[in-house]
């Protein structure tokens, strides 16, 4: 390929190594939430309800670095599960809020160990790698705004 076009390179691209190590790490957690009937997506909201109890969808948005369209769906079939409610806020109802119900904090137990078992099969990456990975790929996030 001429140098002209080294920059289509897949070996050149920052992205992609990015894009196929996220799906790698999603597909782990497979085995571990398809019992509890939970999809990566799902676990992550879960976790910021665990410690915040209750947001809007434009916080968890925000947190998560995801879209109105991609959480509404997600939320609604969290509702159906009874992990989640949703209302309208009393001072704006344009804006859901998403509160964690007792169900949705019983999965908490349920989930407790999944990061030790996640922890342990990244052998791939010393303690110190994977904190330098972690900086990195926030400092990426946090430029992306």
């Amino acid at each position: 390929m001429a140098q002209e076009y080294d920059q289509l390179l897949l070996k050149n691209q920052l992205c992609f190594p990015m894009y196929a190590c996220g799906r790698k790490i999603v597909g782990k957690y497979t085995p571990y939430l398809s019992p509890l009937g939970l999809t990566y997506t799902q676990y992550v909201v879960l976790m910021v309800l665990w410690e915040l109890e209750t947001v809007n969808v434009g916080q968890l948005g925000s947190i998560l670095h995801l879209d109105a369209g991609t959480l509404t769906p997600l939320l609604k079939r969290l509702e159906k599960a009874g992990f989640v409610t949703r209302r309208r806020s009393t001072e704006d109802e344009r804006v859901t809020v998403i509160s964690i119900t007792p169900e949705g904090n019983e999965l908490k137990e349920k989930c407790k160990d999944i990061p030790l078992k996640m922890a342990s099969e990244s052998s791939a990456l010393s303690e110190n790698d994977a904190k330098e990975l972690y900086r990195l790929l926030y400092k990426f996030l946090e430029g992306q705004g």
